[in-house]
């Protein structure tokens, strides 16, 4: 089958498009014939090993683990390994693994679901680990309620497009920050007030708000706690910051610091499982969330894709079709 792969860490210059063997199956996985495959930022990461702490931490020191970059795909079941019960070949199905960029990839049947019958499979495809992300960060760790004030720090983004839609869904009250060309989109999916993160100062203390979800920010938890209420909660996601460690000394900071302050201050690792994309499926169902597609690339012009998604230049989020 065809694929691409890497031998190194890198993102587009450390692509090449080539033949590799079929996966098969194993006990509680199913064979999918990938349709559509989304671009995302956790994808990126696993390509360029960075921030290089992940290297250490077993995905690979000196090139990847899994030598076929993707995570998120939508596609057709083509065989199933033993055990497995809940599907069959034909089904259309969405969710997550690694190697999903390929003409086929094997996934776990616990981090799958059936595609929403209302989105097109490159719809499906940009959909699942933003779902995990966003969804957990609002209702498991965010808690939140119906009337309650949300700021989603990155709102135009691949999680923060459906945070926003989610937090709408829950019935609360939604600012977005993200860029000035960007503020029409993430209104129209349901934010009340957009602020430009380049003009507007959102942690002036001016306005409060009970749940802070900062995706991949820079953002200092002390400014970020000048926006939160006296007893909100700040969920801190991404690993975005230097290229050793990323994120993680803002995010064991706030860890530190919330055993102090009456606020709650959350960093979590988010986990992928099918439950949350039948929750979704819903959702999708009952017109509440719709992902925010942009431009498709084919499989063999995949360090196009990748290239197009690191310069920001495309809108919505980048898809690629074998």
């Amino acid at each position: 089958m065809k694929a691409l792969t890497q031998d190194r860490y890198g993102a587009a210059d450390a692509m090449e498009f080539r033949d590799v063997d079929m996966p098969e199956p194993s006990e509680g996985q199913v064979r999918v014939r990938v349709v559509a495959a989304g671009m995302d930022r956790g994808a990126w990461h696993f390509m360029t090993g960075e921030p290089y702490l992940m290297r250490v931490l077993g995905f690979g020191f000196r090139a990847p683990s899994v030598a076929v970059p993707g995570t998120n795909f939508a596609g057709v079941v083509e065989a199933v390994g033993p055990g497995v019960d809940t599907f069959k070949p034909g089904d259309e199905v969405y969710g997550a693994t690694r190697g999903t960029f390929a003409e086929y990839a094997v996934a776990s049947v616990e981090k799958i679901a059936p595609k929403p019958a209302q989105l097109t499979f490159e719809q499906a495809a940009v959909l699942p680990y933003p779902s995990f992300v966003a969804l957990q960060a609002l209702r498991d760790i965010g808690h939140v309620q119906p009337g309650q004030r949300v700021l989603i720090v990155g709102a135009s983004g691949a999680v923060g497009t459906v945070a926003v839609q989610l937090a709408v869904a829950f019935g609360a009250t939604v600012t977005g920050v993200c860029s000035a060309k960007h503020a029409e989109l993430v209104r129209s999916l349901g934010a009340g007030e957009v602020l430009d993160y380049s003009r507007d100062d959102f942690c002036d203390g001016s306005q409060r708000f009970d749940l802070i979800v900062d995706i991949g920010g820079r953002t200092p938890v002390g400014r970020l706690r000048r926006a939160l209420t006296p007893a909100g909660t700040l969920v801190m996601l991404g690993g975005e910051g230097d290229r050793w460690v990323g994120g993680i000394q803002r995010q064991l900071w706030a860890s530190v610091l919330s055993v102090f302050v009456s606020q709650k201050l959350v960093a979590f690792v988010v986990k992928e499982n099918a439950k949350e994309l039948l929750f979704v499926n819903e959702l999708v169902a009952a017109g509440k969330v719709a992902p925010v597609v942009g431009p498709s690339f084919p499989l063999c012009d995949g360090a196009e894709a990748i290239a197009s998604f690191e310069t920001g230049r495309a809108s919505g989020r980048v898809v690629i079709v074998p």
